[in-house]
């Protein structure tokens, strides 16, 4: 039920209510609508990195993440031409970096994984980049492969040590930016500290060492149920 400061708003002519200053994103969701992300992080700042969250207000694409949802309006989410480009953005995720599916211990776990399934993703229509963007093992609880990094900042943003980043960027934009892992922060956390830095990571990027295959493919999180089911509502695929 509607409270009196609720602003009302519409997702594809679902009536919706949202706090105000609530993003389109995080409002979609307490609707029981999904809208998929792979930078966003509740409670995070949002960052608006990996752009699958755009969906069209008023004639034009923005992301979810960022945007203000705003009194009436009208929000589209669930179309053809969104869910191609998403398709689209997950395709240049997966050539620009390895995602080698099988060989992943984050597979069944993986979001972008998880998104290829869902959006259908057969084989990718762009040539394969193969990056060497070097390995970092040197941390005594966890590996670090930046060459499959998707740039989403969200260990940028939540992983921290006394207050500290434990992961930054580093070198400018195009093929040179990465992210860099301090080793000296790396090396003080904790058992908890270094799984939430691999959980937080949407892909393989981050692992927590000495851990491989405790939970056996198939019994995985998106081996179970697809993404965004945990919603009462889902997006239907339609393209």
């Amino acid at each position: 039920m509607k409270k009196a400061e609720q602003i009302t708003f519409e997702i594809d002519g679902q009536t919706c209510y949202a706090w105000p200053g609530q993003s389109i994103l995080d409002a979609a969701r307490d609707n029981g609508i999904y809208i998929p992300s792979l930078c966003h992080v509740e409670g995070l700042k949002p960052a608006g990195s990996c752009r699958i969250c755009n969906v069209k207000v008023n004639g034009r694409n923005i992301t979810a993440c960022t945007a203000p949802v705003s009194e009436g309006m009208i929000v589209e989410n669930d179309t053809t031409k969104l869910n191609e480009l998403r398709k689209t953005i997950i395709e240049v995720l997966f050539v620009s970096g390895n995602h080698f599916c099988p060989a992943c211990e984050k597979s069944g776990n993986c979001e972008l994984q998880a998104l290829a399934y869902k959006y259908q993703m057969m084989a990718p229509r762009f040539p394969y980049e193969f990056p060497d963007k070097g390995v970092e093992a040197r941390s005594p609880l966890l590996f670090h492969d930046r060459n499959r990094c998707i740039l989403c900042k969200r260990c940028v943003r939540g992983i921290r040590k006394d207050g500290k980043a434990v992961f930054a960027y580093s070198g400018r934009g195009g093929e040179n930016l990465h992210i860099e892992m301090d080793l000296e922060l790396a090396a003080q956390l904790s058992d908890e500290e270094a799984q939430a830095a691999m959980d937080i990571c949407p892909v393989g990027a981050i692992i927590k060492k000495e851990q491989g295959y405790q939970t056996p493919i198939g019994a995985r999180k998106y081996d179970q149920v697809p993404i965004g089911s945990d919603l009462i509502k889902s997006e239907e695929q339609d393209f």
